[in-house]
């Protein structure tokens, strides 16, 4: 390196070098902080202390980069709604299920469930990614259908109601919670089972 080099690119140069996954945390907390329309490459480029070069190393654009992180989220929660556990065995055990998994995952993957809960529709990636939350939300629904027609969800409460009011629950979690706070992602989960069991169960039945 030469005397006239400029500091910055020298700075730039002796970076510890991201790979794709620790890239996309930075990108993604920025999506969250700014909007992802209002974030622009070069917005990222400065976050990073790389070149727009060296972003295209990894990803081939702004929108790759939000169709990568947005899968993060979704991919983990249509697993959970896909396992075994959700498809067979008593309507119970399987809300119960689905319902620890999703505050599981919000709480391991929050950063990319706050992108996913705050997507506005405005590209074909955002839209793509609400269809498929819109169809986990109709699984979950379903499962109240069930519980309803075997008499264990609770005879004045829609299934299409419960099912807004445990994701509207479940979902607000991204606005409070802190990893590194005193509630585990286990004991949030518990907590949200039991006030779901109070308030959607028949007597005796979640």
């Amino acid at each position: 390196m030469t005397t006239t080099e400029p500091v910055a690119s020298a700075a730039r140069r002796g970076r510890p070098g991201y790979d794709r996954d620790s890239m996309l945390e930075v990108v993604v907390e920025a999506f969250n902080e700014r909007g992802y329309d209002a974030t622009s490459l070069g917005v990222l480029a400065e976050r990073l202390g790389l070149s727009k070069s060296a972003i295209y190393h990894h990803f081939a654009s702004k929108e790759q980069m939000l169709e990568v992180a947005l899968a993060q989220a979704l991919d983990a929660l249509e697993a959970v709604f896909d396992a075994p556990e959700a498809t067979s065995g008593p309507v119970v055990d399987r809300i119960r299920f689905v319902i620890r998994g999703a505050v599981l995952v919000l709480c391991e993957r929050k950063p990319y469930v706050t992108l996913l809960l705050r997507l506005r529709g405005n590209t074909p990636i955002e839209l793509e990614a609400m269809r498929r939350r819109r169809a986990i939300d109709r699984k979950l629904r379903g499962l109240f259908e069930a519980s309803r027609d075997e008499g264990t969800l609770r005879p004045d409460m829609e299934p299409r109601i419960a099912e807004r009011l445990t994701f509207g629950m479940v979902n607000s979690i991204v606005e409070w919670y802190r990893p590194d706070g005193p509630i585990s992602p286990e004991q949030l989960a518990d907590s949200v089972l039991q006030l779901v069991r109070t308030g959607l169960r028949e007597p005796s039945s979640l």
